[in-house]
């Protein structure tokens, strides 16, 4: 298993996923639902997917597969790749900005392998593990700023009504002790946000494996303080949802204690 290997692999076929997805972001529509009337899935997303497996089983047969829309395949290798085919649906369903391609590598469980293509902006992130991560081939790190009342945080809002409510209210509590929010709509966006520092701190409630594997090890890479937990799919909310997060670790300690104060837990 070669970490560095896997990362090229990973981002070499989510920038071709990602030029197929610029190609179709015009030549859709919606399509069905999932988990609510607001949760899209389209043509694209399944058939970016199945391109991905098949990519990669080309140059790794016999790995295994963890997707978005369904793929499930067990690994006889130990590498088992974590996909997102597009991160960002609603984004992609408005021909908003703010959809990816992410796809990440696990050996024996372990994440050590991701790349996060963003096709309208031409910039793939990449991360192997112990090796830092990179836009475009060029290193990152996450901004070394102290002060977290002049941060500017992201996040993420869940399908689920009920879940909104407790984001909101703890949106609520923590807006006036930062510097302003962001919302982009892409978890692995945003996690590669503070990788390469265009945001301070991000956090969201329930994300899915796919969601954070690949932006997670990239943060990370990037010197962020990164606590990932993902969540199981289509769980219902509670106060137990977990919560991911990544901040630029010079304002780690106090972004935390305001993630408490805002009555979201870990």
């Amino acid at each position: 298993m070669d970490a560095l290997e896997l990362r090229d692999l990973a981002g070499a076929v989510a920038n071709d996923i990602g030029a197929f997805l610029l190609a179709e972001v015009d030549n859709h529509n919606a399509g069905d639902t999932k988990s609510s009337a607001t949760d899209f899935v389209t043509a694209a997303d399944r058939a970016a997917e199945a391109k991905i497996v098949a990519a990669i089983t080309q140059s790794r047969p016999g790995d295994g597969f963890v997707g978005e829309e369904g793929t499930d395949t067990a690994s006889s290798t130990g590498v088992t790749w974590i996909i997102d085919p597009i991160d960002g649906t609603t984004n992609f369903v408005f021909s908003h900005p703010g959809y990816c391609v992410s796809i990440a590598a696990a050996h024996n469980g372990q994440v050590v392998a991701g790349a996060v293509a963003d096709p309208l902006h031409q910039q793939l992130f990449d991360a192997a593990l112990g090796h830092g991560a990179r836009c475009n081939g060029q290193p990152i790190r996450a901004r070394a700023t102290t002060d977290v009342g002049r941060a500017l945080v992201a996040t993420g809002f869940s399908y689920d009504a009920q879940r909104r409510q407790r984001q909101a209210e703890a949106l609520r509590v923590m807006l006036p002790q930062i510097a302003d929010i962001r919302r982009m709509g892409s978890a692995a966006l945003d996690l590669c946000g503070v990788a390469i520092g265009r945001v301070d701190a991000y956090y969201e409630l329930a994300l899915n494996q796919w969601d954070l594997a690949a932006g997670a090890l990239i943060a990370s890479e990037a010197g962020a303080v990164v606590v990932a937990n993902a969540g199981d799919p289509g769980s219902n909310p509670s106060s137990e949802d977990p919560l991911t997060f990544a901040v630029a670790p010079g304002i780690a300690e106090a972004f935390q204690a305001l993630l408490r104060r805002s009555g979201l837990t870990w």
